[in-house]
């Protein structure tokens, strides 16, 4: 263990404690970390366009600053891409984000070093949590794996780099990475993500005490799990030797680099190449037995591939740390396992839009205290991006509240939404159900994704799903009957509609490897390997296009319109 990761849990604890005493004012906060970014943000281009200068309430804030979408910043961050100062920010920018675009157009987002410390306060938060909570369990904080790139996508006219929003966090606060991470730094710059996972990987499993492993969402930690099966083999080989397989797209100034880093560990090979004959395979939580969490993104669509981390993983907790996204951190997790997250008061200034609000051009909003548990609401934020209330699009829900601050979970984007008719389905709902589906059939499914059939207006509903390699699904129907069973629980609209206007749904079960042809697909339009997050609804009809399908089950339509 680096000698200085007690030290960093330490800060991190004392960091948390801070932050636990602020939630108890919450209003306070709020009202100081707006008051004070109005008065540092006033003589911008656009403070100045806004009269910030002038604004001393939170009430006049709110009536003299619209809410506005991205596309209202675009003319301003392109302006900071060409080099121009003190257009959105009053110090420089130093890094711009780019989103995945995963889920809609692309956005550039500034960072300055004000911004990125507000983020590193999150962050520190979360570790302060997460440490605490470890200790509560009889266990502690140590170093994870992790396979995020490190690599910039580029320069803009104006100079400045640019690339996701983690490879900033992570070369700008590299020094903090060097001390969390089991295996070196250099292990995250390849381009070619398997080359990357296999060092992360080799390093890592020269370290049995290693305590946890993360990536942004659950698929791609299923995605570290099966390279770490399917290069079993190779990786033993490699410890037992002191190599680095010579088939990995290394550049040779970083195949030196981690070469002297590396050295031989025949002990731990044997003791994995025990493992390996006898499970059959190497998964962490058998090639790491002190593993204490699970660091990656929890709600919205995450729960469907949790179904599937108790074979890796047994009873080892999950962890959400921060709910973040390129424009900022919305919230920290208190705890091991648990969905709803404290309201990051100390990194913006949030407001919450209610549902009877959504369609206003200029929505009347809440405050941190105003939100009422078990309510949706779109958020909004206010940071030092040079943002202002600036609607990302995301719907979160109210769990409960934490001191005076809000808990929130993250359960969908609006927008996101599927209907054959009006009834507006989201990830979420179609989620819930295949999550409870996989449990009903002791099935876990490698992926699924509903879209609408283009040969019928109104459409039916298609459930894509591809079964795990060696899985079958015995009696598709009643999957497909239990799937429209479960939607119309939980989806009021959906239950309505379906009495006469939308039409029974059909089940398609697709040929192995199916989805990772349609994530191959959203990389090669250049979302960054690991921002991947893959659509549970698509309203693109030609989303799963050219994908083979083994078998198509359709319901009895008109017993089933008897049926009511």
């Amino acid at each position: 263990m680096s000698i200085l990761l007690p030290i960093l849990a330490t800060v991190s604890r004392q960091v948390k404690n801070s932050f636990v005493k602020k939630t108890r004012r919450t209003l306070a906060v709020q009202e100081q970390f707006l008051k004070e970014l109005l008065v540092a943000y006033q003589d911008t281009a656009l403070g100045r366009e806004y009269g910030l200068g002038d604004i001393k309430t939170i009430d006049q804030f709110r009536d003299r600053v619209p809410v506005l979408p991205y596309s209202s910043y675009e003319l301003y961050t392109e302006r900071i891409a060409q080099g121009e100062q003190n257009v959105l920010t009053p110090d420089p920018v130093v890094y711009l984000n780019l989103t995945s675009g995963s889920t809609g157009q692309k956005k550039l987002i500034p960072v300055t070093k004000r911004f990125q410390n507000s983020l590193r306060q999150a962050n520190l938060t979360s570790i302060g949590f997460l440490s605490d909570a470890l200790r509560d369990r009889g266990s502690q904080f140590g170093k994870l794996l992790a396979t995020n790139s490190v690599q910039l996508l580029g320069r803009t006219p104006g100079g400045i780099e640019y690339g996701p929003a983690s490879v900033g966090v992570l070369r700008m606060g590299k020094f903090l990475y060097e001390q969390l991470f089991a295996h070196p730094y250099e292990t995250l710059l390849p381009d070619d993500s398997l080359t990357r996972h296999y060092l992360c990987l080799l390093f890592a499993l020269c370290q049995p005490e290693m305590r946890g492993l993360g990536a942004n969402f659950p698929m791609l930690v299923l995605r570290i799990c099966n390279y770490l099966e399917q290069y079993a083999e190779e990786l033993i080989h490699d410890l037992d030797q002191g190599t680095i397989a010579p088939w990995l797209k290394l550049a040779p100034d970083v195949r030196t680099k981690l070469e002297r880093q590396w050295s031989a560990n025949p002990s731990r090979a044997a003791q994995l190449r025990e493992v390996w004959k006898s499970e059959g395979r190497l998964i962490p939580r058998l090639v790491w037995p002190q593993l204490s969490y699970v660091a990656t993104a929890r709600g919205g669509t995450s729960d469907f591939y949790f179904e599937r981390f108790p074979q890796y993983f047994g009873d080892t907790p999950g962890y959400g740390a921060v709910y973040a996204s390129a424009e900022g951190t919305f919230s920290i997790y208190p705890e091991l396992g648990q969905d709803g997250s404290i309201l990051a008061i100390e990194s913006g200034f949030f407001e919450f839009i209610p549902e009877d609000q959504w369609e206003a051009e200029q929505p009347q909003t809440l405050l941190a205290p105003e939100v009422r548990v078990g309510d949706r609401y779109r958020i909004l934020m206010t940071n030092y991006s040079g943002f202002y209330r600036y609607d990302i699009g995301d719907v979160v829900e109210v769990t409960g509240f934490y001191e005076q601050s809000p808990l929130i979970v993250f359960r969908h984007r609006r927008g996101g939404l599927l209907s054959s008719t009006t009834e507006k389905t989201t990830e979420f709902h179609v989620t819930q159900v295949m999550q409870s589906l996989q449990q009903e059939f002791g099935l876990p499914l490698e992926d699924f994704c509903v879209t609408l059939a283009e040969d019928v207006i109104p459409a039916h509903y298609l459930v894509n799903i591809e079964l795990l390699p060696g899985q079958a699904l015995d009696n598709p129907s009643a999957f497909l009957h239990r799937f429209d069973q479960k939607l119309k629980e939980i989806h009021t609209s959906y239950e309505v509609k379906r009495r006469d206007a939308v039409p029974a749904p059909r089940l398609r079960i697709l040929a192995s490897g199916s989805f990772a042809i349609v994530r191959q697909r959203q990389l090669k339009k250049g979302v960054p390997d690991s921002q991947l997050k893959f659509p549970h609804i698509s309203e693109d009809r030609s989303f799963l296009a050219g994908l083979t399908v083994d078998q198509e089950i359709r319901l009895p339509e008109v017993a089933n319109r008897e049926s009511y």
